[in-house]
């Protein structure tokens, strides 16, 4: 079924995809859209998954501010590895 849904264009050249366009498609805020143009048609569509597209879109288990604390942690646990093996000869 062909359906046309307009929309307008800001004189900063954007468009506010229309309520309808966004549940058919399954559009939310922030989500990524593409712009397909064949031949003297643009047809939008949500943007095919890949390694690149979900790269940002995961969460990090830890944040840069975590990181100091977890050398902090490996060298301690590295300190304690080699005292316990001086303790039995070991080094």
């Amino acid at each position: 079924m062909r359906r046309v849904i307009g929309a307008s264009v800001t004189d900063r050249g954007q468009v506010t995809i229309p309520s309808e366009v966004r549940k058919a498609l399954g559009i939310k805020a922030r989500d990524k859209v593409d712009f397909v143009i064949e031949d003297d048609r643009i047809v939008i569509q949500r943007p095919k998954f890949t390694i690149e597209t979900a790269y940002a879109s995961i969460k990090p288990l830890r944040t840069p501010e975590d990181w100091d604390e977890r050398i902090r942690e490996a060298k301690a646990a590295r300190a304690d590895e080699t005292l316990e093996m001086m303790r039995k000869g070991e080094l």
